[in-house]
């Protein structure tokens, strides 16, 4: 591995913040996480870039504003909205960011100064509105978790469940950026043709019966390649900057009428959430697994897509959870239950493989572009990461502690992704929650309405 993958000063699970909530064991955001994203506050509505620390936010805008930051720092990055313009300068920026923040907040090193104007520096997160993270300019959703490819192919294809080229090639479509939504909102039922009840009828209109969620992780790049300039394998981990929760919504009857030939259109365009923190992929080292084992029989990568290196540490060991409310809980005050689990580490290709074959064809990627990871489910039947494969595609409903049933996604239920980082010897690190709660369809315009 390279010298950015390695452990340093900034993972020593040792290491304590003088803001007392980042020391609970319990926290998701240690000094040793530090997450980037963009928040507001009621006293300054401006969006703008900040760090989380425990249960608060360090405003990044104003530690520059007040010189705690080095002048090695661009400034003008600290002025936008978004990450983008962070991100477009490279993972070796983040990282002098990420050393100089740490040593901001650590109990030991802090200045004088960020204690002292802490009322100016930091804000409750609970307390803040939170936004996406970048603007969106192109979203690309892979396909990269072959125990959902296996249970998904078997229920929508059982005659070919996973399609002869799988196991070649990191498949992909090009999804909807300007649907991309922080994950902590409202997702309206989308609207939409359906299959036919029977055969030689025609299809039918109205709101998705089978609203469904795709728990997955979704990674930022750099921007780092021009067009007409691919990737090598061997560059593209490093040009990954972090990490986050991602949910493919998805109407499962809308997709199966639309997607042959080319695929899944308003079955997936309608909403993409994204949770509002990014972990950095330095913040992720001490958390590097190898790359899944494939099995006997199954085809070396081609030579474009192999690394010595990713296949030794590509992969990360996330734990991921997708808990269920319903309105009825809700209303008794019964907590949000857990329904399935997942672990990043079953996904067939790494994420570097992902950005060298995305690239391979000349592809230029931008800063603040996403990509999404695929379903990650994993091979147990409580790892089965959708609603379609969690319930055999509604054949089996999953059941709730109040006796309510679910085939798939009814109006006012509210899906969360969580995810964390556990490991011997370091702090646990999350990635806090991707929210979503469902409401009802927009009202269908027809002719005589008009």
């Amino acid at each position: 591995m390279s010298d950015v993958d390695e452990v340093d000063e900034t993972h020593d699970p040792a290491r304590r913040s003088f803001v007392e909530s980042a020391n609970d064991p319990d926290t998701e955001f240690p000094i040793q996480n530090l997450p980037l994203g963009i928040f507001s506050t009621s006293r300054d509505p401006v969006p703008r870039i900040g760090v989380a620390i425990g249960d608060q936010i360090f405003d990044l805008k104003r530690a520059r504003s007040l010189e705690l930051l080095p002048s090695s720092l661009p400034s003008f990055v600290f002025e936008q909205t978004t990450l983008n313009a962070l991100f477009g300068q490279g993972r070796s920026t983040l990282r002098r960011l990420r050393r100089c923040v740490a040593d901001l907040l650590d109990r030991e090193t802090s200045a004088d100064i960020t204690k002292r104007r802490a009322a100016d520096l930091f804000a409750p997160i609970d307390q803040c509105t939170m936004y996406r993270p970048t603007d969106v300019g192109n979203y690309t959703d892979f396909y990269a978790g072959i125990y959902h490819a296996r249970a998904a192919g078997a229920l929508l294809t059982p005659e070919n469940p996973l399609p002869q080229n799988y196991k070649w090639i990191p498949i992909a479509y090009h999804g909807r950026a300007s649907s991309v939504q922080v994950g902590r909102g409202a997702i309206k039922r989308p609207l939409g043709q359906r299959p036919p009840s029977e055969p030689g009828r025609a299809p039918e209109f109205g709101p998705c019966e089978r609203l469904d969620f795709e728990l997955e992780m979704g990674f930022y790049h750099s921007g780092g390649n021009g067009i007409g300039h691919p990737i090598p394998i061997g560059e593209a981990g490093r040009e990954i900057l972090g990490f986050s929760l991602l949910n493919d919504w998805s109407a499962r009857d809308i997709q199966r009428w639309e997607m042959f030939p080319l695929g899944p259109f308003l079955s997936k365009s309608f909403a993409t959430f994204v949770s509002p923190w990014v972990v950095t992929s330095d913040a992720l080292i001490p958390f590097r697994v190898a790359a899944m084992e494939r099995p006997d029989g199954d085809p070396r990568p081609l030579g474009y897509l192999l690394d010595e290196a990713d296949q030794a540490a590509g992969g990360i060991d996330v734990d991921l959870e997708v808990y269920l409310s319903t309105e009825q809980m809700r209303s008794g005050a019964a907590p949000a239950v857990r329904i399935l689990t997942s672990n990043a580490r079953y996904l067939y290709w790494t994420p570097a493989q992902m950005i060298a074959h995305h690239t391979v064809n000349g592809c230029n990627l931008e800063a603040g572009d996403l990509i999404g990871t695929g379903t990650i489910s994993g091979p147990s039947p409580q790892e089965l990461s959708s609603m379609l494969e969690l319930t055999a595609a509604g054949a089996k409903p999953v059941g709730l502690p109040n006796c309510e049933r679910r085939s798939f996604l009814q109006d006012g239920d509210e899906i969360t992704f969580k995810g964390r980082c556990s490991r011997g010897g370091f702090a646990s690190v999350g990635f806090g929650s991707c929210t979503g709660r469902i409401s009802g369809a927009a009202p269908i315009v027809t002719k005589e309405a008009v």
